[in-house]
């Protein structure tokens, strides 16, 4: 992703023990065999397939070696069910696509205080933190933001996209209750041929667990930076079908004026309707934090007591969000099986933008409804076809103002950033989305799969001030014209065509070899085509698409397994900021590099994981950019590791004790266009360790940073400046958690 949406947004602004043990031995007799897999092949929803089962493994589901402990020492009983790109239930062998899961602890949870503690044990993830529960992603990229970075990764609950198209945010993730997910699904690589816009370098999906496998159960927290939370689940009678849990969670900062509130709810309700499965989810986020900014200065995050500083204490970011969705889904393993899916979805957000002059304050949503149906069957024996139709309707708006003069900077930039309002409008969208896929086994050795997906966008966009490049009552701004500049009502649409091809060899029993071609694409975000600056009165923008192959070997020992891919893609039309400050389709990117990943079950308490990428993510163009920057072509694009790794050891001494240490590698990465500044890399190491404290209650010690090194989670130079995000020193949480018995 080309450096602008870098420096023109960013500018400015251990395993379960018990539960594997018992998931091994229900899974012995619950397997799905892969040869009735292929000759039924019902190609299904994400989230179905892994609420189903989650019966027979309700905490340690067969994660992809990055994730989990709970494998121990029979690999060849780990043939969990896992979804592919392709939506229908496959063996960790059977996959064509690399995909990770990150599962819930022996406590429950899968992520203690930020999405980031679990993502970055996936290869091929890199997550950085910002403030409090801000987050920028990155799978086989950079790290990117801005439009442009939320767009080239769709986040879902449940299968469900949590934004509509065109309306996402970089920050949310934190929209989700990620700490008490059943599991989190990633998926690296193009998934738009069946997922739809946005899946372009991945997609994370946030899988909530069956009302089966909740369990009563109460904790509590506390830690470093005043950290105080408490987390609940309840469950009802099996015949109700109801369940419900959530968390509230005060963490105070590490940094001045940093705190955050964070509150969220989740409600269960699973039954049989119409011979179908029927699960209804609501879930409810608020988000309330003071914002902590960029540390200014070069290595500034190393001085103790300035990485504790807020220079703009009155920052803030509040976020609400709300969802409700249906599943109803006919069928399983026979000839045919039938979902239909409906979400609601609603979300607002306030934030003050610090990082510009002025701070203009920010306000904008989005309510949605988004429908599908889709039906899976087999044609013959080895041939095997799933249909599916996606709507969605939505409308996303955005208001921005300033409450007083501009007072920083030059006569010239106060003058072009006038008080008052400068933006107020609203874009209706509409998505329509038709999708087919087809495959099977080609004899005893080989299989195959293509889909293909083609997909309609439109955006109505209503500007409810002034047209044009004027202060909110008409007045000019200086004599080059005000800074933000309001398009006249428009109408865009963009269709796009999206392929996507599989072939499989299994060589023998305990190993396949896989190659997968593939593309993606996103159309622009609304504030790319509406949120103008400067001089341009129209952002003449295109879908910006991503072709990637991939070639991976999967191999299962008696003890252990191991993956290997190696992947290529191009992305084209890259929406970026020129050094006009006009929002242009001209970048060209490239991203290549081998993912591992090795999971070894020493002995029946002790295993080890190993996972991580070698990757070059490159500018294939040369332009000038806004903030004085140059890209040139073949050049590194900032924020790239080129090396990612994860070691993580879980040891089990007693029954009663667990215990885990992760630690990981970050490599080198340049933080600005033209590769003249580099940041090094750090490696950080993190201990858990866990008792039972008899039947019913268990004592928890999470050690963050345990070596107190003192690093920046986040890099970059800009404006000819270092700016960082300090990481917190060394944190120490404990929790006490009692839970029902099963």
């Amino acid at each position: 992703m080309p450096t602008t949406h870098h420096n023109t947004v960013r500018n400015r602004a251990t395993t379960n023990i018990e539960n594997a043990r018992r998931t091994r031995a229900k899974n012995t007799s619950e397997r799905f065999d892969l040869r009735e897999m292929a000759d039924n092949a019902v190609m299904a929803n994400p989230a179905r397939p892994v609420c189903t089962r989650l019966r027979s493994s309700a905490v340690a589901v067969a994660l992809l070696a990055t994730s989990t402990f709970a494998y121990a020492s029979d690999a060849k009983n780990l043939d969990e069910v896992v979804v592919s790109a392709g939506r229908r239930p496959q063996s960790w062998l059977e996959i064509g696509a690399s995909l990770s899961r990150i599962a819930a602890d022996e406590t429950g949870v899968v992520d203690l205080l930020h999405v980031a503690d679990a993502l970055n044990r996936a290869p091929g993830v890199y997550m950085q933190r910002g403030s409090g529960q801000e987050s920028l992603l990155a799978i086989r990229s950079p790290v990117l933001t801005g439009a442009g970075a939320c767009g080239a990764f769709l986040v879902m609950e449940d299968g469900f996209p949590i934004r509509p198209v065109g309306f996402c945010n970089v920050n949310e993730m934190f929209e989700i209750n990620t700490s008490q997910a059943a599991t989190i699904e990633i998926l690296r690589g193009p998934g738009t041929a069946v997922m739809g816009a946005n899946a372009v370098h991945g997609s994370v999906s946030v899988l909530t667990p069956a009302v089966e496998d909740v369990r009563d159960s109460a904790a509590l927290v506390a830690g470093s930076a005043d950290l105080r939370s408490a987390r609940f689940s309840l469950a009802s009678e099996p015949q109700l079908g109801l369940a419900a849990y959530g968390l509230w969670r005060d963490d105070g900062g590490f940094r001045d004026h940093s705190a955050t509130r964070d509150r969220k709810l989740n409600l269960l309700r699973d039954s049989t309707v119409f011979d179908g499965q029927l699960r209804l989810r609501a879930a409810f986020t608020k988000l309330d934090q003071q914002t902590a900014g960029f540390l200014r200065g070069y290595e500034s995050y190393r001085d103790p007591v300035l990485r504790r500083t807020n220079a703009n204490p009155e920052a803030f970011r509040n976020a609400d969000a709300s969802r409700v969705s249906f599943d109803w889904t006919r069928g399983g393993k026979d000839a045919v099986r039938d979902e239909l899916r409906l979400t609601l979805r609603d979300s607002s957000m306030a934030f003050l933008q610090h990082f510009l002059l002025g701070k203009p304050l920010e306000r904008n949503g989005q309510r949605s409804i988004a429908a599908a149906a889709s039906r899976a069957a087999s044609l013959s024996e080895s041939l095997q076809y799933r249909l599916g139709l996606d709507l969605e309707a939505g409308r996303g708006w955005l208001i921005e103002v300033q409450n007083g003069p501009t007072l920083e900077g030059s006569a010239a930039a106060r003058a072009i950033r006038p008080a008052g309002q400068h933006y107020d409008y609203t874009v209706d969208s509409r998505v329509v989305g038709l999708q087919a896929q087809l495959g099977g086994p080609l004899g005893r050795h080989f299989d195959w799969q293509a889909a293909v997906r083609g997909d309609h966008t439109r955006y109505a966009y209503d500007n409810r001030m002034r047209d044009g490049n004027t202060a909110e009552d008409g007045s000019a701004c200086g004599v080059t014209g005000c800074l933000y500049n309001r398009p006249a009502d428009r109408t865009d649409r963009y269709s796009t065509l999206t392929p996507r091809l599989e072939f499989g060899w299994r060589p023998t029993t305990d190993e396949r070899i896989y190659f997968t071609t593939s593309n993606g694409f996103r159309p622009p975000e609304a504030t790319e085509l509406y949120r103008l600056q400067r001089n341009q009165s129209v952002a003449d923008l295109r879908t910006e698409r991503l072709r990637a192959s991939e070639l991976g070997w999967r191999h299962r020992g008696s003890r252990w397994r191991f993956s290997l891919a190696a992947f290529d893609a191009t992305r084209t039309d890259v929406i970026l900021r020129d050094a006009n400050g006009f929002n242009v389709p001209d970048g060209k990117t490239t991203h290549r590099g081998v993912e591992y990943e090795w999971h070894y079950a020493a002995t029946a308490d002790l295993d080890f994981t190993l996972a991580g990428s070698r990757a070059r993510h490159r500018y294939a163009f040369s332009r000038a950019i806004d903030g004085g920057e140059t890209i040139v072509a073949g050049k590194d694009i900032d924020t790239a590791p080129r090396a990612l790794d994860t070691l993580e050891i879980a040891w089990r001494p007693t029954s009663a004790w667990t215990t885990g240490l992760t630690v990981r590698r970050v490599g080198d990465y340049y933080a600005d266009a033209a590769n003249e500044h580099r940041q090094s890399g750090h490696t950080v190491a993190d201990l858990r360790i866990s008792a039972r404290l008899g039947s019913r209650w268990r004592a928890s010690l999470n050690v963050d940073n345990l070596t107190d090194r003192l690093f920046a989670d986040r890099a970059d130079f800009a404006q000819g400046e270092w700016r960082y995000f300090p990481a917190p020193r060394r944190s120490v949480f404990l929790t006490l958690e009692w839970q029902a018995p099963r």
